[in-house]
């Protein structure tokens, strides 16, 4: 008998420390409006409180992905910026890169959208880039913003709305403009159109929501998690590289290292017989292994209740 109570007040205890470990599971408020691109859009509508719901909540109870998302914001926000400045592109667009690629430099779509932008090869050519066996600019940081910011603006210039110029980014403008007009819609928000199209502005506003307000998911990130910034300098090429190790050998790096620092060159060698000028970025070496003194909060980023 005794062995019995013994054993169900050990069943008791273990039952109680498991509930104590559940972790809550919460909603979280909707607002009424949010603010994107200079513009006010208002989320009272039933469709549109509820879209925006499903995007906040997905966003919230993935910690795994989120939590990397607030580290690689402080990582590339910095380079992502000042090019949508320099283009006149609102600076929320940063996070539609966000969305679009987790802000995955590598990325690649099962259709082969490419890079932060995750931009198809045809794309990538009509905005500019370079795109081939050996270098496709897709994968570049900069460059691959500068042509989604062509893109932005010739269709801003179509639409004369920042939403829908962002939703034409994934469904494509011919598609938003033919939808536009069979349905006597002004914004592509209003338009009934595919579900992941449907979704895409909502991802949008809800990852800003997100990342400028990442205490209010429960989200905190000591500073000491994020990552050191590295100092790099640049190296010019003008003529074919036979060999990419080698060539980073000379620097004091590895190849590895060269190809994270360099993700457009695609291959192992550059043949270029044009003789055109390649700026290749080459970390210091001396700044490779972690330093706290060279963590730096982006401005966006700086949040008393994150870090």
């Amino acid at each position: 008998m005794r062995l019995l109570s013994n054993i169900f007040i050990v069943f008791l205890l273990a039952l109680t420390a498991s509930l104590q470990a559940i972790q809550p599971i919460n909603s979280f408020h909707i607002p009424n409006k949010i603010q994107f691109a200079g513009q006010t859009i208002l989320l009272e509508r039933y469709d549109m409180r509820e879209r925006f719901d499903r995007e906040q909540t997905i966003i919230a109870y993935q910690h795994a992905t989120s939590i990397m998302l607030l580290k690689r914001a402080n990582k590339y926000f910095p380079i992502i910026e000042p090019i949508l400045k320099r283009n006149g592109v609102p600076e929320d667009f940063k996070y539609l890169a966000v969305i679009e690629s987790s802000l995955e430099v590598r990325a690649v779509s099962p259709v082969s959208a490419a890079g932060l932008w995750q931009l198809m090869p045809k794309t990538a050519e009509q905005f500019g880039l370079e795109v081939n066996e050996e270098v496709d600019e897709r994968y570049h940081i900069e460059k691959s913003t500068e042509a989604a910011c062509k893109y932005l603006k010739s269709a801003f210039a179509k639409y004369k709305s920042w939403t829908s110029a962002a939703i034409s980014y994934n469904a494509g403008m011919g598609r938003i403009s033919g939808e536009l007009e069979k349905q006597k819609v002004d914004d592509a928000l209003d338009a009934y159109i595919n579900m992941e199209s449907s979704r895409y502005m909502f991802r949008i506003l809800a990852m800003k929501q997100f990342i400028e307000n990442p205490q209010r998911f429960g989200y905190h990130v000591d500073k000491e998690h994020f990552y050191h910034n590295i100092g790099t300098q640049t190296g010019i090429v003008k003529d074919s590289v036979g060999d990419w190790t080698n060539w980073a050998a000379q620097y004091g790096i590895s190849y590895a290292q060269l190809k994270d620092f360099n993700a457009w060159l695609r291959e192992r060698k550059l043949t270029n017989t044009t003789k055109k000028q390649y700026e290749i970025v080459i970390p210091n070496k001396n700044e490779l292994n972690f330093k706290n003194s060279l963590i730096k909060i982006h401005s966006s980023l700086i949040n008393d209740n994150l870090y």
